[in-house]
């Protein structure tokens, strides 16, 4: 038997996603998915009060897209329990974890500053044998807390015991990038900077804050999406091929471009400016039938803090395959047509017959995330003329997986998989890669700039940003 101890249990992330992506590994896995499952036994925690049924209620309604007649998910919502506590609280915490059978799983759905003290209070309680952690990011707010953060854990259970969640790792396009580079016969040969002149790891998104100033007005843009998530895809984009896909080879290569990755140190990238990084935040606008009040007037939010919802990044990736390269990553709310999209463009040939014209833009492979798409734009005859070349793709919609993201997290938290994780000294080199960034932005070297909701960004921007 399993303990599935959900602490923060109360909270958004648990319902919105955490409680789904269960249901989903139940609905959409393996036999051995199912495996994990059977007799699991599902404990929520919090500091507010919820009864039994309250809290069975609510696990019901998150696997609403499990088959009503699944013994597996029933017995899960029969079996579900609440525990209301303190879990900073040595007395409560010990009071919460009494009710744990069999390996225990402590899924961390807390803030950050909360889990770095219930992590401290969990060295003075007795824990089982075998005990694994799961933390949501951000994994501390700076090298130096990562750091410290990490030592804790470590007093408490193994490094391969402690999976440091990256829901978008479990995104089913990102994993896709592994077959397009490693097996495809036409691609592998040119993922190189003799082939690719630039790659753009971009997720700009409609939604605004959805209730969640508490948390994003502390970090903004480039620590909620570049500092973690567009980081952790530009590492398996820049990869080499691991040996095997598994917890030790396939971590250690992403770990090794993450230590080869630095701010950009070459000519311009981004349009008109000298800099490697930009931030802007929306004002009031109105993306799609939304009116979206300017983010300083939003709830919950101090004007004051400075806060971006619109970041750029330039890094570089100074390895033999990619130096010279720029990587961009670039993330922002209230975008009024969101793109999420992996893009590599293509330098051009190095000599074209003469009376070959037209199609001067630059061919790309573009891997679309959300949704699961895949485009090749290249350079073709156009129609009618033989000599006159066109730009023509050639693209395909993947199938998404019967998974979530987060039901790929479960899997590997409930499989022990780490595979997925984030390994510690990787936390604590994703925040030495963007201090230099943040130490500019609170120096104030680079200017918060407004952009209006529903735009694609400020007027100064957007001839960068990719269509």
């Amino acid at each position: 038997m399993t303990t599935l101890l959900i602490l923060g249990a109360s909270g958004d992330l648990t319902e919105r996603l955490l409680l789904p992506g269960l249901g989903s590994l139940i609905e959409g896995g393996v036999d051995a998915d199912r495996e994990a499952v059977s007799g699991l036994r599902l404990i929520g925690s919090g500091r507010s009060p919820r009864s039994k049924e309250e809290w069975q209620k609510t696990v019901s309604t998150a696997f609403e897209g499990v088959s009503a007649t699944d013994a597996a998910a029933q017995e899960i919502i029969d079996s579900a329990e609440y525990v209301q506590g303190d879990p900073t609280s040595k007395d409560d915490l010990t009071k919460i974890l009494g009710n744990a059978d069999g390996q225990l799983v402590i899924y961390f759905a807390l803030p950050p500053a909360i889990v770095s003290k219930v992590v401290q209070t969990l060295e003075t309680v007795d824990l089982p044998e075998g005990t694994v952690f799961a933390l949501e990011k951000p994994f501390g707010s700076d090298a130096r807390s990562a750091a410290t953060l990490n030592r804790h854990l470590l007093k408490l259970v193994p490094e391969e015991q402690i999976h440091r969640v990256d829901h978008f790792l479990g995104m089913s396009t990102v994993l896709n990038i592994l077959g397009l580079r490693f097996v495809n016969r036409l691609v592998e040969p040119i993922w190189n900077n003799e082939n690719i002149e630039k790659v753009e790891i971009i997720y700009d998104e409609d939604l605004g804050l959805e209730g969640r100033a508490g948390y994003y007005d502390t970090s903004g843009a480039l620590i909620d999406m570049l500092q973690s998530h567009l980081l952790q895809v530009l590492s398996i984009v820049a990869m080499e091929a691991p040996t095997r896909i598994d917890p030790v080879d396939f971590r250690a290569a992403t770990a090794a471009v993450l230590r080869s990755t630095a701010v950009w140190s070459g000519a311009p990238v981004l349009q008109g400016t000298d800099a490697v990084s930009r931030r802007a935040r929306y004002g009031a606008g109105t993306v799609g039938s939304r009116h979206m009040p300017a983010y300083k007037e939003e709830e919950g939010v101090d004007a004051s803090r400075q806060t971006e919802t619109l970041a750029e990044l330039v890094v570089e990736v100074n390895t033999r395959r990619w130096a010279g390269v720029p990587f961009v990553l670039r993330s922002g709310k209230a975008i009024g047509e969101p793109v999420k999209q992996v893009i590599l463009t293509l330098k051009p040939v190095g000599f074209v017959p003469d009376g070959l014209t037209g199609a001067e833009s630059p061919e790309r492979m573009v891997i679309g995330l959300r949704p699961p798409t895949l485009a090749f734009e290249l350079t073709l005859n156009g129609d009618g003329d033989p000599f006159s070349l066109s730009r023509h793709d050639l693209s395909t919609e993947l199938e998404p997986s019967p998974l979530t993201a987060y039901g790929e997290v479960m899997r590997g938290v409930l499989g022990n998989d780490p595979t997925l994780s984030i390994r510690g000294d990787v936390a604590e080199t994703c925040w030495r890669i963007v201090a230099p960034v943040l130490n500019a932005w609170k120096r104030g070297d680079v200017p918060l700039e407004e952009y209006p909701a529903g735009s694609q960004g400020p007027r100064a921007w957007r001839d960068d940003v990719t269509e």
